[in-house]
Formats: C-alpha cells, structure tokens, sequence
C-alpha cells in the first residue's frame, strides 16, 4: 500500500504505518523532550526524552482516534473501511466507497473533527479537575492543545482536508452532483495551498510542505472527479467495442474465416457467439479452425466448435460507465459483455475503448 506495511488491527481495520512516520515520531520526540527538559531539569538526563516518546506517542494515538470517528460513522452507513493509515501529515480511513447522500457524506467528514474536539475538551477537563501538576499537567495541555488545533486545521474548507470533504458535501446538496462538489472543493483546496507555499517561501517550511501536499492531493481529486463525473454521465452502451467480436452460430467456417479472419488486422483469437435470436452462446477459438481441413469448412458450421465461456459479471447498456469501471476493478477483469434485458448481446466493452471514448470527449469530440 504506497509502501506503508500493515502493522495489526484496529477493531477489525487493518492499521498501516509508512516510514515517514517514524521521522515524525523522532522529530516529536526530539522537540517535545527538549521542551520537558528545560522546563523541568530536576527530570534528569533520561526521562524527559522518555516522557517525549510517551507525549508523541499519545499524539499519534489522537490522530487515530481522529480517523477512527470517521470510520465509525462510514461503517454505520454500511461503507466498508479498508484501512487506517499513518504518515508524515496524519492520518487517512481509506473507505471501500462513498457515501450516498450529501448528509451521509456532511457526517463521515466532520465526524473526526469532533472527536478530536470532544478529546480535547475532556484532557482539559482531566488537567483541571484532577489537579495535576508538573510533567503530567504539560503533556495534558498540550495533548488538549493539539487535538484542538488537529481539529481546526482540518476544518480548513479544502481537499483533502476535512473540511474539504465538509465543503463538497455542501456543495453536492445545492447542485446535486457529488463530483461538481469534489472539484469545487478541489480548487478551495488548491488555492490554500498556493497560499500555504507563499507564506512559506518567507521562513515557514511546515507552510511549503502543507501547501505542496494540498496542491498534490487537491489536483489529483480534481482530475479523479473530472473523469468519473465523465463516466457517470456515460452507459455501457456508449463503450461497447466497434466491431465487436461477435458472429452466428450458423456461419459456416469459410464464412467466418472470409468475413471476420482473412485482411483482419486485428488478430484476434476468440470470438464470442450467438444464436439466432442474438443470446450469447459461447465462444469460438480461431486456433480451433485449424483442426479442421480448409476443403471441409463451407459445411461446417461455427456451433460444431463452439466452446463454452463465462464471464465474471455481464452489464447492461443502461448501467453508468463509472459503475462499469468499478466492476473491472473489483473483478480485476479487461472487458465485460454488455447484454440486453431480453438476453441479447450487445457487444463488449473494454477498458482500452473507455480509454479511448474520454479522450475523444476530452479533444471535443463526443463520437
């Protein structure tokens, strides 16, 4: 995964750590013990960068928490929750899909936001009310201190910050299309990161890195909605393969071979087959011509080679070409047969003529 390796589980998630992450365990550590050092000298050479590991540690812990409210709420709307993850700027729930509304999605995004609020209230609330003093009341406050700024700074109205999320799901209720709300949040998240880099470029590096991270992800969401809002407004139909290798059951081979082999550049191996009321019946390998002698094909016919074939999944022309995709994906398959209610095959449609049809749109040509 991105070259995070998987580290256990988390109430049945499985939890991933990438490298960066121990950087910033260290540099944590480094300066949070520092801190406890020169505030409380009596702690001695050890312990400070003891209680250092512990405070970043604890913070990592509030950064799983935050996810894990995510989470929570995607599984109560039925989404699946491949995994959590730490890196160099947090951590990411990767969910298995999004949500269905806009208010499903308002939910899952703001949901971590509050739990790191509600962490924060509550460590305040321990370091006021149990009295504590020294080391214990500093890393207190400061946890209390960090979930809350953890919180506000993803309620920063950009992808793929939370609040970005927040601000597509608003954006989605009032035009009704989701992708219309991932680009327009993608662009909010562009422009913050322009700004982050421009106030870095004066002596704040946390700034430039921020910004390029939110340039990198905003643009890569922008482009991702641009292309299943595409596809969504496509059909299986629409990306059914010219020319589809499809021929009748009752072609005799030297018809089969003069209109579909001979001068076919393609070179194409199998062919799908189908009777005479255009239902799929099965397949006929080219190969398979050679077994028989060419003086005998005018009077034998394709059925007599016919071979049985499955598919993993078939599609009607109705179903939305973003779905198609999500099906190769799923299915880890190239090309899918497209059929009719009444069971009549319409052709096949492959990820190479998807390719093929966005590009074409993309120069302005809707053929």
């Amino acid at each position: 995964m991105n070259g995070t390796f998987r580290v256990g589980n988390l109430f049945g998630i499985p939890f991933y750590i990438n490298p960066s992450w121990f950087l910033v365990l260290g540099l944590v550590t480094w300066q949070y013990g520092g801190a406890l050092a020169a505030l409380f000298p009596t702690l001695g050479p050890v312990a400070p960068w003891i209680l250092g590991l512990f405070t970043a540690l604890l913070l990592f812990a509030s950064v799983i928490a935050h996810e894990l409210g995510h989470s929570w709420v995607a599984i109560k709307q039925g989404i699946g929750v491949k995994s959590i993850s730490l890196f160099l700027f947090g951590g990411l729930a990767n969910l298995d899909r999004e949500s269905k509304t806009p208010a499903e999605a308002f939910w899952v995004a703001i949901a971590g936001p509050l739990v790191s609020i509600l962490l924060s209230g509550l460590l305040t609330a321990i370091g006021i009310g149990a009295g504590l003093t020294g080391p214990a009341a500093a890393i207190v406050q400061l946890l209390a201190s960090i979930n809350l700024a953890l919180a506000l700074f993803n309620l920063i109205p950009g992808l793929p910050l939370d609040g970005g999320n927040i601000l597509k799901a608003i954006v989605w209720k009032i035009t009704g299309n989701p992708y219309k709300g991932i680009i327009f949040a993608s662009r909010v998240g562009q422009i913050i990161g322009w700004i982050a880099i421009a106030t870095g470029i004066f002596g704040s590096t946390w700034n430039l890195i921020i910004g390029w991270f939110l340039l990198q992800n905003a643009g890569q969401s922008a482009q991702s909605a641009k292309i299943q809002n595409q596809l969504a407004g496509l059909t299986a139909a629409d990306a059914v393969t010219p020319g589809s290798p499809i021929v009748s059951q009752e072609l005799s081979l030297r018809e089969f071979a003069n209109n579909y082999l001979i001068g076919n550049t393609q070179s194409l191996r199998r062919y799908l087959v189908t009777d005479d009321a255009g239902q799929l019946v099965g397949a006929i390998e080219t190969d398979d011509l050679k077994a028989i002698p060419t003086g005998n094909w005018p009077s034998v016919q394709v059925k007599e080679l016919l071979k049985a074939i499955e598919f993993s999944a078939t599609v009607e022309p109705e179903l939305s070409l973003l779905e198609v995709v999500t099906l190769f994906e799923q299915l880890k398959v190239q090309e899918l047969p497209v059929i009719r209610d009444n069971g009549v095959l319409l052709g096949l449609v492959e990820k190479t003529e998807i390719v093929r049809l966005l590009e074409k749109r993309a120069l302005g040509n809707p053929a």
